[in-house]
Formats: C-alpha cells, structure tokens, sequence
C-alpha cells in the first residue's frame, strides 16, 4: 500500500490525467480528445487503468471499479472518483511532481529499459504520454525521457529547453543514474 506522501506524488505527476476525466465527464465535447489520450494510454500498456476510467467515464462511480488495479492505478481511478464527488480534492493543474520522489524512480526506469527490459520501455512511454498532458516543464521532461534511455547525460543538453523545476528533475535523475550505472 502506498504511503500519502507517495499518494500525493502518484496525483501530482498525474494532475492532468485526473483533472482531464473529471472535465470530460461534466463536458461531453472534451470526450473524443480523452478518448484518444485513453487509447494512447492503453497502447502503452495502461489498459487496466483505462478500462477502470472508461467504466467511470460511463457512470460508474462504485470503488469496484478499483479491483484488479495496481497501487499506482488505484491511487489515480481513486482521485478521478473522489474529484467527481469534491472537486476541491483534484489536484492543482500547475502542482509540479516532487523530484526527490520522481527522480529515482524515473532513473530506475531509464536503466532497465537501457538493459532492454520491454516493461520499462512501455511504462516510461506511458509516463512521457501523460507528461505531455499538463504541458509546461513537465511535458518538456517526458520528451527528454527517450533522450536519457539512449544514454545521453550531458546536463546541459538535456536541460537547454526546461524551466528551473524540469532542471532541477533531470539533475537529480542523471544522478540516480549515475548510482545506477556505477554498479
């Protein structure tokens, strides 16, 4: 089970998805746009999270649509179910994701998928996918993703087109990775 610290960072780095579910159920013009984001998503293998939406998306709002879900996916169907009830607990569009807690799991990623591991690969692609949604620095730091999988560490490379937050989230992958590629 996930901690609220880790919660909170789960709704954060997923504000847009979140925010864009709960838009599309009160606004029915925004349904094919996140119908196509869907789609993208389930391609990149979030297929359980996206049938769980699509069922809140049709009505359902009873927590049985959580079942079967992962943490992380369960921690996201939650806050969409909770945002339909209260839309004060939806996250803020312009909360940015706290790197000390992004950072190593991204810098985790990044070096299994540049061992080859296909399931790494599929999750970063789908992060980068719902980076994108918010836009901002944090789109730019999903474009920056397949840059760091093809073993690019120059900070200044990386960093040349980001904000003072997307700066600070790359420093502190390449220096989880740095740990990880020592070993």
């Amino acid at each position: 089970m996930q901690t609220p610290d880790k919660q909170e960072q789960i709704i954060r780095t997923h504000a847009g998805l979140i925010i864009g579910v709960v838009q599309s159920i009160h606004n029915a013009d925004l349904r094919p746009q996140m119908e196509q984001a869907l789609a993208i998503s389930e391609q990149n293998g979030w297929d359980k999270l996206v049938a769980a939406i699509r069922k809140i998306m049709d009505g359902s709002r009873d927590e049985s649509v959580l079942n079967g879900l992962d943490d992380e996916d369960s921690v996201i169907a939650s806050a969409i179910l909770r945002g339909l009830q209260d839309p004060n607990t939806l996250p803020k569009p312009d909360d940015e994701a706290d790197a000390t807690l992004a950072a190593p799991m991204l810098a985790n990623l990044i070096n299994d998928a540049r061992r080859g591991d296909h399931n790494a690969v599929i999750m970063l692609g789908g992060m980068a996918e719902q980076m994108s949604v918010p836009g901002g620095d944090m789109a730019k730091v999903g474009a920056i993703l397949k840059d760091l999988i093809d073993g690019e560490r120059d900070v200044d490379k990386l960093c040349d087109k980001v904000g003072p937050q997307g700066e600070s989230l790359i420093v502190q992958i390449l220096q989880e990775l740095a740990k990880l590629e020592v070993h």
